[in-house]
């Protein structure tokens, strides 16, 4: 269904006189004064502040319906007409509808809407050629801004905008969008409009909701990877992209702070779970199961994805009865690793004392996979000896991933609060070597085990309820700090002192281009894990520390199908 109020709210003519002048990403609400979110009313152009900001187009809006309903016919006739009810982004150049409330896709028969992006994009343009020649004449000979090839200074990099308590999104977005081949990706996708062969190729800016299954998320995420780093705008602002992950995200509706890692893990299962739907999305493994070990076809039955091929690896569970001696093993896939930062680094010393030693990323690497002995509250039922028994459980990696994503587990609970450690974790920015940590040595010859560092997400603050998210992120060489709309350049010594929670670690050999992932082998689609051995119960824990506690109520419960969520660790203590 296509948004119906568009020939009768929608006025505007393409008139430069009759716009604001200068930037429209930088225009101010006419209210608050307020730059954040404007979007202008395509009755009268008048601009306010998004929603998410002070709400002031939605207050033009209700402002000017007019009499009340029980007022006669003819005269609801002629309130339609001025009721201002469509506007759009003077970012990203999406339209809403209050009437609807919900975004647009249609157009009017004349293509206005068309026709005020293209000129609210003009007007973009003109303003950063501007910004581009001044910061050209007056930019010493050190400045700090990179050049590129042509020698005129970048301003690629993009912040996003902070929609109220959203920095956890922002810092996730961000570490993602330098995560070169899974980036290009999406980038590269074509719009949903050219995906599905609908509207003789014109170009949808936003998929209609037909309840939440026809929202597109790869859709909306496409379109916020492609803002950023194109250098159109300082900020932009993913109002569109939130508006989605409300609908199919119950969990993360509302303006509280939410955790960044329970945030990623969500994105990249819907994003897996939409994107085997698509042809564009899903590809089959060129592999013939037959010639796969039957351990490793967990990867590959079924339809794999650019999440699974990038993030995808395996680990191996093994659990040894300590009465009988049975051995189990069992096989998980994962998205990611949660790490325990070791009980003696998490000790708190006095200003008097001197400071005990660092914690380093191999220490809780190795404290993930040392040997376990699991106490009375997990034991494991012993097939063999037909009762519950002592046991002991090890973990190893059986496949390692193109990209390595390692969650620091951060926040743990004592009685009733939920308290933070903020013990510092030394890691390398490159070579990171994950071969004593493989199942198998002598595969450390077929797959590459050494990681360079490509984004860090840093929590500040003292409670996952609480406090503030950014991320660092490396692009072309070249590290910056990401704080929502503000970005800087920085250096190396800056990331090394950051207090990491997510760190992502790309394999060296995987450094290329985005173009030749597509072509990458298919690792396949996660499972439950297939038993290779008899006796112990040897489920993998795939809970996460990072949670915000359980659903309210069956709608949330719904809408969290935690499908691909994988995330293995060891229990928080």
């Amino acid at each position: 269904m296509e948004c119906p109020h568009l020939n009768s709210n929608v006025c505007v003519v393409v008139d430069p006189s009759k716009f604001p002048n200068g930037s429209p990403s930088s225009w101010c609400c006419g209210d608050c004064r307020s730059n954040k979110s404007p979007w202008v009313c395509l009755t009268c152009l008048n601009v306010h502040c998004g929603r998410y900001v002070n709400g002031h187009a939605k207050k033009h809006y209700e402002e000017t319906q007019g009499p009340a309903a029980s007022q006669k016919k003819c005269d609801k006739l002629d309130r339609e007409k001025t009721q201002h009810c469509v506007c759009m982004d003077c970012c990203s150049y999406s339209t809403f509808c209050y009437r609807c409330d919900e975004f647009v896709v249609n157009d009017t028969k004349l293509g206005h809407l068309q026709k005020v992006r293209e000129h609210l994009q003009s007007l973009e343009n003109v303003t950063l050629s501007d910004r581009k020649r001044k910061l050209l004449e007056n930019s010493p000979l050190d400045s700090k801004l990179f050049k590129d090839e042509s020698g005129i200074p970048s301003l690629g990099a993009t912040g996003l905008r902070n929609l109220g308590n959203t920095c956890f999104m922002n810092a996730i977005l961000q570490s993602l969008s330098n995560i070169e081949q899974f980036s290009c990706y999406f980038k590269e996708l074509p719009a949903v409009a050219l995906r599905s062969g609908k509207t003789a190729g014109r170009r949808m800016y936003h998929t209609r909701s037909q309840g939440d299954s026809s929202v597109s998320l790869v859709e909306e995420f496409r379109k916020t990877l492609c803002s950023l780093w194109q250098g159109s705008q300082t900020a932009f602002s993913p109002d569109a992209l939130f508006y989605v992950i409300w609908k199919i995200m119950p969990s993360f509706r509302g303006y509280q702070q939410q955790d960044a890692h329970e945030f990623m893990r969500y994105l990249l299962d819907h994003l897996h779970r939409e994107l085997q739907g698509s042809r564009n999305g899903a590809h089959r493994s060129p592999v013939s199961a037959d010639t796969i070990k039957a351990e490793d076809k967990c990867w590959v039955n079924g339809t794999s994805t650019v999440v699974t091929s990038i993030f995808g690896g395996i680990l191996q569970s093994e659990v040894n009865c300590l009465i009988c001696g049975t051995e189990s093993r069992k096989l998980d896939p994962f998205l990611d690793m949660s790490l325990d930062i070791p009980r003696q680094f998490r000790i708190k010393r006095s200003k008097d004392q001197e400071p005990g030693p660092t914690c380093t990323l191999r220490d809780c690497l190795r404290s993930f996979t040392e040997l376990e002995e699991l106490d009375e509250t997990e034991l494991y039922m012993c097939h063999k000896c037909k009762k519950r028994q002592k046991s002991t459980k090890k973990f190893w990696v059986q496949k390692l991933p193109k990209v390595l994503c390692l969650h620091l587990k951060r926040f743990h609970w004592t009685a009733y609060l939920r308290n933070k450690v903020d013990t510092y974790v030394e890691f390398p920015m490159r070579g990171l070597d994950m071969r004593g940590y493989l199942l198998d040595p002598d595969s450390a010859l077929r797959q590459n085990c050494l990681y360079d560092l490509a984004a860090v997400v840093v929590h500040h603050g003292s409670g996952v309820g609480s406090g503030h998210y950014t991320a660092y992120g490396s692009h072309e060489g070249r590290w910056y700090h990401f704080n929502d709309s503000t970005v800087t350049l920085t250096d190396e010594a800056a990331v090394r002192k950051a207090k990491a929670y997510i760190l992502f670690y790309v394999a060296q050999t995987e450094m290329g281009t985005g173009t030749e992932m597509g072509a990458a082998q298919a690792t396949g689609q996660t499972g439950t894990g297939s038993e290779t051995g008899i006796g112990l119960e040897a489920a993998v824990d795939t809970g996460s520390d990072s949670g915000l506690g359980g659903s309210s109520g069956p709608e949330e419960s719904s809408g969290s199908d935690p499908t691909l969520q994988v995330s293995v660790g060891r229990p928080s203590d």
